[in-house]
């Protein structure tokens, strides 16, 4: 039984699979022992997983086609099932590995905010605002078309001015 596994797996095409599986099997021994870290887990994994299908699928052709008349098409079968399991085992795994967006100033526009400050002028105020995830942050505003805000009142920011690092703010119940 371990002669004919040994046999089938240093046959053309499963020969090819397993020196990868050697390399792969070594890489991750690697990153076991001196703790390596990598920013994109999912490519390491997608290879990995690549050649272990692809290295067994050709396994079970190569076993199941003793001619060698069919091995190229073992081969070239053992690579389609690769990709296709590997594609379909890897879907959760991208979700969860997928990065977040950096939060930015401009996730701002949009949102309502207190005002904070005794008033806000075209010159100058502070109004606390709310992020996605539940945190809030006193931020620069401006009132616009030369209204003046008072503390306690909602604001509307409707856009961020990158130059002054400001948002500018209307009266949410009035419009302006």
């Amino acid at each position: 039984m371990m002669t004919e596994f040994l046999a089938a797996a240093v046959a053309f095409p499963t020969v090819l699979f397993s020196v990868l599986v050697l390399i792969v099997l070594a890489y991750w021994l690697t990153v076991a022992l001196v703790g390596m870290d990598f920013d994109a887990p999912v490519l390491p994994v997608s290879i990995s997983l690549f050649v272990v299908i692809t290295w067994f699928a050709s396994l079970v052709g190569t076993v199941l086609t003793p001619e060698n008349k069919l091995r190229y098409v073992v081969l070239a079968g053992a690579l389609l099932v690769g990709a296709l399991v590997t594609r379909i085992v890897l879907i959760p795994v991208k979700r969860w590995t997928r990065p977040e967006k950096p939060a930015s100033r401009n996730d701002f526009v949009g949102r309502a905010a207190i005002v904070r400050t005794a008033r806000v002028t075209e010159h100058y105020g502070q109004a606390e605002v709310t992020a996605d995830d539940g945190g809030t942050a006193v931020v620069q505003v401006r009132a616009a078309q030369s209204t003046e805000l008072t503390a306690g009142q909602t604001a509307l920011i409707f856009d961020y001015d990158a130059e002054g690092e400001f948002f500018w703010v209307v009266d949410i119940t009035t419009g302006g």
